[in-house]
C-alpha cells in the first residue's frame, strides 16, 4: 500500500504516471477522493473510491483550470497521511486581487452563483468544514455582523471564536454552503433547511444546515454528525455500575415507555442508541422513527419522518403498528397527539423509546400531564426516565489534583487539548424507575417535588450526585457540573 503524505512531491504509481514521475496531491475534503496532477498541470488523476461523484470532478477541474477526462486510482490501494487545509492557510493564499474581484462579484445578485464556484471559495468552504471536523466541532456558526464576519465552532458544547474570513466573501461562502446542501440561494428572506454529506478524510460526514435571515445578512448554522463514527454501547455512555445494573434489569421488560430526557444536544439520540443496540437480537423486530436518522443501525428498521408529505411522528406510530413490532423507537415525544399514540402502544405489549424535552426526571411526568394525558395511563405505561446532560471530561493529559493525594482535579490545559483543559464529554444521569408507591403518588397527581422525594427514596440518584462522583474521581469538575446544572440547582439540591 502506497502512502501519499499530501500537498507534498511524491512518486505515484499509474499506469499513466512512470514510478519516477512526481506529482502534487490536492485534497478534496467534500468527496471519498483525492486529486492528484502531473506538473505540468495538464492532467488530473482522481483516487477515489467513488468514479461517479460527478459534483466533486467538477469542483476539482475548475478550481484547476483542467478540461481533460480524469484518470481514475482505486482509492482503496493507497493509504493516506493527508494534512488537511486550515482556513488560515487558504485565506493566506488569496490575494488582495482575489477578494477584490470575488467581493465585486458577490455584489451583482445574477453573479453569485459563479462566484460560489469559483477556486478560492470551493477551497475556503472546505477549509473550514475540515478544520471544525478536525477541532471535534459539533457545530459552526457563520454569521454576518455589523463590521465583519464571525465564525465559531462548537467543541464540547462551548462556543469557540475562530479566524474569520473576510466580510466580502461572505454572500459567496454562503451561496456555496447552500448549492452544496441544495437550497434555494436565491431566497434569502425566509429561513432553509439543507444537508451536506461530505468525506473529510477517512470520516462520513453527514452535515444539517440551516439558515436564518437576521440584520446583517443569513446566518448559517451546520451541524456535524459523523456517520462512519462507532456507535456507543451502555457501557461507554457513562452510566455508574449502580444504574447501569438498573438499566440492565430494566431492559429485560417487553412492554412500557422508558423515556431519556434532557436539553437539545445534550446526548439524548446517543443513549437511545445505545439502548437499542443492548436489546437487538434476531427475534425482536425493532422499528424506528426519527428526525432525522442520524446513525444506521444494521437489523434494525428505521424511517425517516417527513411532516411536509404528512408522515409526522404521530401518524407514523400508527402505521408501524400493523407491521408487528416487538420495540417501537420515536425519536421525540413533541405533541398530545404522538403522546397518545405511545402510549397505546405500550399498553397494547410493544416496549416504547422515546426523548423529551425536561430539565429533570421528574419532569416528564409534568410534561406528560401537560399534554393531556390522563393520570392513570401514565402511571400504567411509563416504566422509567432516563434524564441526562452533558460535561466536559478533563483533560488526561494535563488534569491536576487541587489537593494532594487526588479527590479532585482542575483543568489546567496543554497542546493535546488545545490549552482548553478539557477533551471530550460524557453524561452526567439520573434514572427513575416507576415503582409502586410512584405510580400511586402518579395517580394522586402530586407535584414535582413530592415525585422526585420518592424517586429518591426509591434509589434514584440525582445528576447532581453522580455529578459530584465524576468530579471527585477526575472525570470532570464540579465548576462544570454546576455550569451545565446552574449553580443555584446545585446549591438548592446538594
Amino acid at each position: 500500500m502506497k502512502k501519499i503524505p499530501s500537498k507534498d512531491l511524491i512518486e505515484l504509481l499509474s499506469i499513466e504516471f512512470p514510478v519516477d514521475t512526481p506529482v502534487r496531491v490536492e485534497c478534496a475534503p467534500s468527496t471519498a477522493t483525492v486529486f492528484v496532477r502531473d506538473p505540468g498541470g495538464s492532467r488530473l488523476v482522481a483516487v477515489t473510491s467513488n468514479p461517479l461523484d460527478l459534483l466533486s470532478f467538477q469542483n476539482q477541474q475548475i478550481t484547476h483550470g483542467i478540461t481533460n477526462d480524469l484518470i481514475y486510482i482505486n482509492r482503496d490501494t493507497v493509504e493516506f497521511l493527508d494534512k488537511e487545509p486550515s482556513v488560515m492557510d487558504t485565506l493566506a493564499d488569496l490575494s488582495e486581487e482575489d477578494l477584490e474581484e470575488l467581493g465585486q462579484l458577490a455584489q451583482t445578485s445574477e453573479a453569485i452563483e459563479d462566484v460560489a464556484w469559483k477556486a478560492p471559495v470551493v477551497r475556503l468552504v472546505d477549509a473550514i468544514i475540515c478544520e471544525a471536523y478536525r477541532k471535534r466541532a459539533s457545530d459552526i456558526h457563520l454569521e454576518p455582523t455589523q463590521d465583519g464576519v464571525s465564525l465559531r465552532y462548537r467543541i464540547d458544547g462551548i462556543l469557540y471564536e475562530q479566524l474569520a474570513p473576510p466580510k466580502q466573501l461572505f454572500s459567496a461562502i454562503a451561496s456555496r454552503i447552500k448549492i452544496l446542501s441544495q437550497m434555494n440561494i436565491a431566497e434569502k428572506r425566509l429561513p432553509q433547511d439543507g444537508k451536506i454529506r461530505m468525506k473529510v478524510g477517512l470520516a462520513d460526514l453527514d452535515i444539517r444546515v440551516a439558515t436564518v435571515p437576521s440584520v446583517y445578512g443569513e446566518s448559517l448554522s451546520l451541524r456535524l454528525l459523523d456517520k462512519s463514527a462507532n456507535l456507543r454501547s451502555l457501557q461507554q455512555l457513562g452510566l455508574s455500575e449502580y444504574d447501569l445494573s438498573r438499566m440492565n434489569q430494566l431492559l429485560r421488560q417487553n412492554t412500557g415507555i422508558i423515556l431519556v430526557t434532557g436539553p437539545t444536544g445534550g446526548g439524548k439520540t446517543t443513549s437511545l442508541y445505545a439502548i437499542l443496540t443492548a436489546i437487538q437480537s434476531p427475534e425482536r423486530k425493532i422499528l424506528t422513527l426519527e428526525d432525522p436518522i442520524e446513525y444506521e443501525i444494521s437489523g434494525i428498521t428505521q424511517i425517516q419522518v417527513r411532516p411536509k408529505i404528512g408522515l409526522t411522528f404521530a401518524d407514523g406510530l400508527r402505521s408501524l403498528l400493523r407491521h408487528d413490532p416487538d420495540v417501537l423507537m420515536v425519536g421525540e415525544i413533541r405533541d398530545r397527539e404522538t403522546a397518545e399514540m405511545a402510549v397505546q402502544a405500550s399498553l397494547t405489549g410493544h416496549l416504547v423509546l422515546s426523548s423529551l424535552h425536561t430539565n429533570d426526571a421528574p419532569g416528564a411526568l409534568t410534561r406528560l400531564l401537560d399534554m393531556g394525558i390522563e393520570p392513570y395511563l401514565i402511571a400504567s405505561s411509563l416504566k422509567a426516565v432516563l434524564a441526562q446532560r452533558l460535561v466536559r471530561v478533563l483533560c488526561t493529559k494535563c488534569k491536576s489534583p487541587v489537593l494532594e493525594g487526588g479527590g479532585s482535579y482542575e483543568a489546567v490545559g496543554c497542546s493535546f487539548c488545545d490549552g482548553k483543559g478539557f477533551y471530550g464529554r460524557t453524561a452526567i444521569y439520573e434514572l427513575m424507575i416507576c415503582d409502586r408507591a410512584l405510580r400511586q403518588e402518579i395517580m394522586a397527581g402530586s407535584d414535582t417535588e413530592q415525585t422526585r422525594r420518592l424517586a429518591i427514596e426509591g434509589g434514584m440518584r440525582t445528576m447532581i450526585e453522580d455529578g459530584r462522583i465524576k468530579a471527585s474521581c477526575g472525570t470532570t469538575t464540579m465548576d462544570e457540573v454546576q455550569r451545565v446544572l446552574g449553580s443555584g440547582l446545585v446549591q438548592e439540591r446538594m
